[in-house]
């Protein structure tokens, strides 16, 4: 019998990379996505389930949840959330609840992306909201957490960001020049990270592991050459 996967997030940039993924690996043969909207999906694996993130029931997905692997890909902005508080619940309030719900439903591995620079007293406020949610996850002691923290992500968004444009522009540009201690730093693509969740599944390793984005990318690197 194949394993269970549930992805908060699937319509997100990393999120659709990821579910397309799961849909299509043999060792998944049940693929839950909890979302606001569908995800114009297909796939005899799929199930959808409409989810309120404000209000949702602790015990209204428990069963989705037991045994299964949970990956949370949720995440905003500033100028999306608007506010700082409404930014919190996406970034660090949802993903902790799922985090939560997964330690009382028995879920067995947790795997979030986060950001590179997460800390919970960084100055900047973004990096800050995702160390806390690192933290938080941590002390829940789920049995196997996954914590990915790529750097700047590449690929098609719904919504044009300029300074991200730009931004990844000019890091791709200069990408050749990243290596060593600088390799962390390379921009990455979406499906790359969704790749290397994948692989950091399929190990089954109990306990917290941190991946930074150039390990990230040496995960997706295996997991393309299996």
């Amino acid at each position: 019998m194949g394993k269970k996967a549930v992805v908060a997030g699937a319509t997100g940039l990393v999120g659709k990379e990821l579910l397309q993924l799961l849909l299509y690996s043999p060792a998944y043969d049940r693929v839950v996505i909890l979302a606001r909207r569908t995800a114009n999906v297909q796939h005899a694996k799929l199930v959808e389930k409409t989810i309120d993130f404000e209000s949702f029931a602790d015990t209204e997905f428990a069963d989705d949840f037991q045994g299964a692997d949970v990956f949370c890909t949720l995440g905003t902005t500033m100028k999306k959330a608007k506010t700082k508080e409404a930014f919190r619940r996406v970034d660090r309030d949802y993903p902790y609840r799922f985090g939560r719900l997964a330690k009382q439903a028995g879920a067995g591995q947790f795997l979030i992306v986060t950001a590179m620079g997460a800390k919970r007293d960084s100055a900047f406020f973004y990096h800050q909201v995702k160390g806390q949610v690192e933290e938080d996850l941590i002390a829940l002691h789920l049995p196997a957490l996954y914590l990915f923290r790529p750097s700047l992500l590449l690929g098609k968004r719904e919504e044009f960001r300029l300074a991200e444009r730009c931004g990844g522009a000019a890091a791709q540009a200069a990408s050749f020049a990243m290596f060593g201690p600088l390799r962390k730093y390379k921009p990455i693509h979406a499906r790359t990270v969704a790749q290397g969740m994948l692989a950091a599944a399929m190990t089954n390793r109990p306990g917290t592991h941190l991946y930074q984005s150039d390990q990230i990318a040496a995960l997706a690197k295996r997991f393309a050459e299996r």
